[in-house]
């Protein structure tokens, strides 16, 4: 644990982040590694970044793959023990490091996620227990994505998250996976983290509406995956009828933006429905 910095690489993937992505690199230790997947080919980026960061390692994507496919690569070219998948709009605390390393010196290396608490990331403490009051540690059945350690060592297959998700859902896919095989996953919440949420890109209506249709295509498929096509379906379907109902209405109120948010939800169910791949990209709509 003396070289628990020089052990971490943290995986950021990127993708039009450059509005925020400088605040969270300023937080990160300087001992630690990191690696920067960026998913929209943007060269400039790079140059900014590698000027003020010489230590990043920067990986440019041809094209956009997603957050699953993207962090993929990223722990492929880890070499630490430890890596730690952090969004561009997550900002480490000040005790965010030194409280996961206490917690990870306390279960003795024994963990496959630990990640540290957000005001906005987790809401299911009531369900959880405390397994210890002192080291303040939660057993939790899943994380959200946007700040996970993960054990390396604890983790044989280094293709993590499924890729046929693109955006939504695929980090709870894989604490399933986790806990499936007796992985242990756990929130350390004594360890702070900053997350603004939603803010990993710029705002544009081609992403928003991007996000809207993986959502759908993400939870059927999910579903799908984990409880069968029956299951999948009840969980969707008022999701279904009710997007049906709101493209009626903002189109007769000539609600554009609304009307297209709710069409192109539909048009995600639509294609999970058929079996089609998560293949919409915000970079290739056509509005």
């Amino acid at each position: 644990m003396n070289n628990f910095h020089k052990n971490i690489t943290f995986i950021i993937v990127t993708y039009r982040s450059e509005n925020i992505i400088e605040k969270c690199l300023k937080k990160i230790p300087k001992k630690c590694k990191i690696i920067i997947v960026e998913n929209s080919n943007d060269f400039y980026l790079k140059k900014k970044i590698k000027k003020k960061y010489p230590r990043t390692k920067f990986l440019i994507n041809k094209k956009n793959y997603g957050y699953g496919k993207a962090n993929n690569i990223g722990i492929l070219n880890t070499k630490t023990k430890y890596a730690f998948i952090l969004n561009p709009d997550a900002i480490l605390q000040k005790n965010t490091i030194f409280e996961l390393k206490k917690a990870i010196k306390f279960l003795l290396d024994d963990f496959s996620i630990i990640s540290p608490n957000s005001d906005n990331n987790y809401g299911y403490f009531n369900k959880q227990k405390k397994i210890n009051i002192i080291h303040n540690l939660l057993d939790v059945d899943y994380v959200k994505g946007f700040a996970m350690l993960l054990n390396l060592e604890k983790i044989n297959n280094k293709k993590i998250f499924d890729e046929n998700f693109f955006l939504f859902l695929e980090e709870i896919d894989f604490c399933k996976r986790i806990k499936n095989l007796g992985g242990k996953i756990y929130i350390a919440t004594k360890s702070r983290i900053g997350h603004v949420g939603k803010n990993s890109s710029k705002d544009d209506i081609k992403i928003e509406l991007c996000k809207n249709w993986h959502w759908m295509w993400s939870l059927f498929y999910f579903n799908n995956k984990h409880y069968g096509l029956l299951i999948a379906y009840k969980i969707t379907i008022f999701k279904f009828l009710s997007a049906i109902i709101k493209i009626f209405f903002n189109l007769v109120f000539f609600k554009k933006n609304l009307f297209l948010i709710n069409k192109f939800r539909l048009l995600g169910l639509i294609d999970a429905y058929l079996g089609k791949s998560s293949s919409l990209r915000p970079e290739k709509l056509k509005l």
